[in-house]
């Protein structure tokens, strides 16, 4: 059913994050700036694998290829849903929320754009606002975009995006931190390599292309289960794409797309955390909505390092191995390579096991801020460069740590949930940006934790 305005999630008492409750009227400002967690509880039960929030935020944005209805079903209540729901709906796109059995579903109406109204203070606060250059730019000729923000995990700079979009034939200017961008006759179809597989890129430049006159072909494409999602729902709108999978992607554009209905994949980050957290806890958690073959390189790592994960109907079975955690080595690197944004959980699991590890970090220079914080529960770590060395101990304890990025926070809140004690979690700006109800659905399979004024 549609939320109404006398619905009770709509009933809010005016906040500083209003924008964002009359976007997305499910949002909630979090109670209280830090959480406490006191550890050594296994997690046992079943819990429900959210929507992916790195595949959902690119198909929010697809809606502005349209001016039909496009719906999505199993979307997280995030933070980072709500802030772009607040960002398209300042660009004119309707939005519509309903509740379904899993997630939730929006229908989204992008028939008038105003594409110069962005609002900076929403940019500056998720990565994922670069997206809307190429979208803009493709139905609008035009984009004004804010330098988009984010985690501070590393440089992370948006030249292939923009070196892609004038290849097919936008002017860019950069003036006072501000992106001008302008196709005033139009995008057409380009050759585009990419320097690294990246995966903003590649979604921002098949966003682009699906509209601009001609064929694109994007070499060194990223692989990601995420970019095959989104070309899924942009297939179902109408595009023409062919190499998915693959890293080269040729996008047939000029077509007028329309309307269609796609339910966001899994988040396979959220599978990998919680596959951890089963195991560094000595629990049994039923991962609903789960897939084994989202987690690529980093199924047979957990396997190694004695997670057992078990197909079953509906999900995966997440536990310890009997054989107990036991140190491994991992590199990162594009999928179907080791996934960065598991880094930071496996490494907390990696302080757990026995013996020795080295955890690699290729994608992120600046992916290793959480390890003082395991040093606080007593973790062994010492980083020389871009690798992590572990030796495992017997036991973590409880102390007061501070998540700085989306992936960190998640990965002390389960070292945490391993630990010996009482610990206090700040920073869960970061935990309610990419995870959809995570501490709630922690405390349903037994964890004990509680949002409190902070440490």
């Amino acid at each position: 059913m549609p939320f109404r305005a006398s619905d009770p999630v709509q009933a809010m008492t005016p906040t500083p994050n209003a924008s964002l409750a009359d976007a997305a009227p499910w949002w909630r400002p979090a109670r209280g700036d830090a959480l406490r967690i006191r550890g050594g509880r296994p997690l046992v039960g079943s819990y429900p694998i959210s929507g992916a929030k790195n595949a959902v935020l690119p198909l929010m944005v697809a809606a502005l290829l349209t001016p039909h209805l496009v719906t999505l079903r199993n979307v997280p209540a995030s933070l980072d849903v709500a802030v772009l729901s607040a960002l398209l709906r300042r660009l004119g796109v309707d939005m519509n929320w309903s509740r379904a059995t899993v997630g939730l579903s929006l229908t989204m109406c992008a028939d008038r754009i105003r594409p110069g109204d962005v609002d900076a203070d929403l940019v500056g606060r998720m990565r994922a606002s670069v997206l809307l250059l190429g979208a803009l730019l493709a139905r609008c000729g035009e984009a004004v975009l804010p330098m988009p923000g984010g985690d501070a995990i590393g440089l992370r700079g948006i030249d292939f995006h923009l070196a892609g979009l004038r290849a097919m034939g936008a002017e860019i200017e950069l003036v006072g931190g501000t992106i001008h961008a302008r196709a005033p006759g139009g995008l057409r179809g380009a050759a585009i390599h990419l320097p690294q597989p990246s995966v903003g890129a590649t979604e921002n430049l098949l966003l682009a292309a699906v509209l601009a006159r001609g064929t694109t072909t994007i070499g060194n494409a990223a692989r990601e289960p995420e970019i095959a999602d989104l070309v899924a729902c942009l297939r179902a709108m109408g595009a023409r794409i062919d190499g998915v999978g693959t890293h080269a992607l040729t996008v047939h554009g000029g077509a007028a797309l329309a309307g269609a209905v796609h339910a966001v994949m899994p988040d396979r980050i959220e599978i990998g955390t919680l596959a951890c957290a089963a195991a560094i806890t000595g629990g049994e958690l039923t991962l609903r909505n789960a897939r084994l073959d989202l987690l690529g390189a980093a199924a047979p790592a957990l396997a190694a390092a004695g997670v057992a994960l078990r197909e079953v109907d509906g999900g995966l079975v997440a536990s310890r191995a009997a054989m107990g955690l036991v140190g491994i080595d991992v590199t990162t690197g594009p999928y179907p390579e080791f996934a960065t944004d598991l880094q930071s959980p496996v490494l907390a699991l990696l302080a757990f096991a026995k013996g020795a590890s080295a955890v690699t970090e290729t994608i992120f220079e600046q992916r290793f801020r959480h390890v003082d914080e395991l040093r606080k529960m007593g973790a062994n770590i010492v980083v020389r460069g871009r690798t992590a060395l572990v030796r495992g101990v017997p036991e973590l304890r409880g102390a007061a740590v501070t998540g700085m990025d989306v992936r960190a926070a998640a990965a002390l809140l389960i070292a945490a949930l391993g630990a010996a004690g009482e610990s206090v979690l700040d920073g869960l700006d970061h935990l309610d940006r990419g995870y959809d109800g995570m501490t709630e659905k922690l405390a349903a399979c037994g964890a004990a934790i509680e949002r409190s004024g902070g440490s």
